[in-house]
């Protein structure tokens, strides 16, 4: 599986830092920020988001950013890409591509279900790109100056960014990938007290989000997501309830019936890779009631990831989850589409969800792969 693959890439991070040459920047995904707090001392789910941009910026990166925006991105992008596939007679059920040890597993054990795949990158690859390419233009950098690093909460993320097909005229997306605990290492070198300093926030163009970005750390977040967004598309209207508690949890498989608008859509959430087969073999047998399913190979979402501290008990992987959904009850922008980083990337630069110019930079596509 691809979550099993690692190798730590601290030393090639700290030489860029230390090159003038190199304009080095960062992101760290929607669940680092929950999952990070057992590492370094605090209780299990705290949200260490101000701080970890703080420390992220005291280590020397010129520019910080959080995934959970290009999370929102990933929702523009996917939830278009779903009404399209209803709306033209596409392949379904459309299958989510943002965890990529499922990703590989599919290229390898269901090359069947390939074309099931959503052809969205995940979010950090999809901030890569926009690093590489709005980013270094608004700041008049050559791409190839750029070093992009990803703080991520699986191992599989490592063998995703070096996928050749995330590399554009020989510049990479990203180009080193640190798990929380390695991160954690990573910030014990600098000799830094991350609970000793003060909250900010992350950089513009690419550091505001939506809630709904945040809570792809869970398992059933990604699906959620893509809801609120997919309705606002096909209706016009906000969803009235952006609550879908028959997917949020921990049970292997959940599934429900939406109705959005004129469209009755079947959704489904496999939580962990284990029971992925389940289902994927009621769909070959002729099982038609589902359009939409979201895989995450780790039990509990990216919350519960290869790369996050390790948890001891099941209660800490309910509180880091519980801890994003505080988030999307407390906090005022809870849908991709009204996140303003969003709003003023389609406006100034990408032009519309799946578009020419989207469809290049953000989508991608998979091949059958050997079994290593």
């Amino acid at each position: 599986m691809g979550a099993l693959y690692e190798k730590d890439h601290s030393a090639q991070i700290i030489e860029a830092l230390d090159s003038p040459k190199k304009h080095v920047v960062v992101q760290y995904a929607p669940s680092i920020t929950v999952t990070l707090a057992e590492e370094i001392g605090l209780p299990a789910g705290t949200d260490v988001n101000g701080i970890l941009n703080a420390a992220l910026r005291k280590i020397g990166f010129d520019a910080v950013f959080d995934s959970s925006f290009s999370a929102d991105l990933t929702i523009m992008e996917e939830a278009t890409e779903l009404i399209n596939r209803i709306s033209n007679g596409g392949k379904l059920p459309m299958i989510t591509s943002c965890c990529p040890a499922w990703v590989k597993y599919a290229e390898e054990f269901a090359p069947d279900m390939i074309d099931n795949l959503s052809s969205c990158k995940s979010p950090q690859q999809m901030m890569g790109s926009m690093i590489n390419n709005y980013y270094a233009e608004m700041k008049d950098i050559n791409p190839a100056d750029i070093y992009s690093v990803a703080i991520m909460p699986c191992t599989a993320k490592k063998f995703e960014a070096q996928r050749e097909e995330m590399t554009s005229q020989g510049i990479t997306d990203v180009d080193a990938v640190l798990t929380t605990r390695e991160f954690s290492q990573f910030l014990n070198k600098f000799g830094i007290d991350i609970k000793s300093l003060d909250p900010e926030d992350a950089d513009s163009p690419l550091g505001k989000r939506s809630t709904a970005g945040k809570i792809f750390g869970a398992s059933g977040g990604v699906m959620e997501a893509a809801v609120r967004t997919a309705h606002k598309m096909i209706t016009g209207k906000p969803i009235k309830e952006r609550k879908i508690d028959a997917i949020r949890g921990f049970d292997d498989i959940k599934t429900t019936q939406l109705q959005v608008g004129d469209l009755n859509i079947g959704i489904a959430v496999v939580n962990g890779l284990g029971n992925v087969d389940t289902l994927l073999n009621e769909i070959r047998n002729g099982r038609d009631d589902i359009q939409f399913i979201e895989v995450m190979a780790c039990p509990g979402g990216c919350i519960n990831g290869g790369g996050q501290p390790i948890a001891l008990n099941t209660d800490n992987i309910k509180k880091r989850m519980a801890s994003l959904y505080t988030i999307d009850d407390t906090e005022e922008i809870r849908t991709s589409y009204e996140n303003p980083d969003i709003i003023n990337i389609y406006n100034n630069y990408l032009e519309e969800p799946g578009g020419k110019k989207s469809h290049h930079l953000l989508h991608t596509h998979y091949m059958e792969r050997d079994v290593m």
